[in-house]
């Protein structure tokens, strides 16, 4: 060819469109997914959606179930990064929150007493809500706590700040309070 195209940001359109379809957690370039099976169901819609007419009334129905799952996990994790910062985590809440594929369980034995816990949190506190199925990706939120001596902590700050109601009655962060 007479031209060649040496722009580095030739491509940048399809890939920023390639990264929204493959944003699997809540935000668009957001890599810190795994590929548990929340995220599968996710993908999954977004699959489907993108094969249908985007005027049709399936369409629509799907964007908004994927709207709707993407704020509600983003909401959750909003709700773990306050407790985790009222713990003092200001500057390491983010990191403590990143899972990722390479993410890893920092010690085996700790495994049961994570999941004991996460499973507590979900029982006992509205930090996620009534219909969310429990994340592999807290799993390891919850390992990281239990090793910086600070998942006992977090499940008291929980449950004072998202504490369970009765099934009637609705949750909203402007409700929770500060603890400090």
């Amino acid at each position: 060819p007479l031209c060649s195209n040496n722009n580095p940001y030739a491509s940048f359109g399809a890939t920023l469109a390639r990264d929204e379809e493959q944003n699997l957690w809540s935000t668009p370039h957001d890599v810190t997914h795994t590929e548990a099976d929340d995220d599968r169901v996710l993908y999954n819609m977004i699959v489907v959606r993108n094969q249908l007419d985007k005027d049709s009334e399936e369409w629509q129905k799907l964007n908004y179930d994927i709207y709707t799952l993407r704020q509600t996990r983003k909401e959750v994790r909003s709700r773990w990064k306050h407790i985790l910062e009222d713990l003092g985590f200001q500057k390491e809440a983010d990191s403590l929150l990143s899972v990722t594929k390479l993410s890893i369980i920092s010690d085996s034995q700790n495994m049961g007493k994570a999941r004991d816990i996460l499973l507590k949190l979900s029982e006992e506190t509205n930090i996620f809500p009534t219909s969310w199925e429990l994340s592999e990706r807290y799993l390891f939120v919850v390992d990281r706590l239990i090793a910086l001596d600070a998942a006992d902590e977090f499940f008291k700050m929980a449950s004072i700040a998202y504490p369970k109601r009765p099934s009637g009655e609705r949750v909203d962060d402007s409700q929770c309070i500060s603890v400090v």
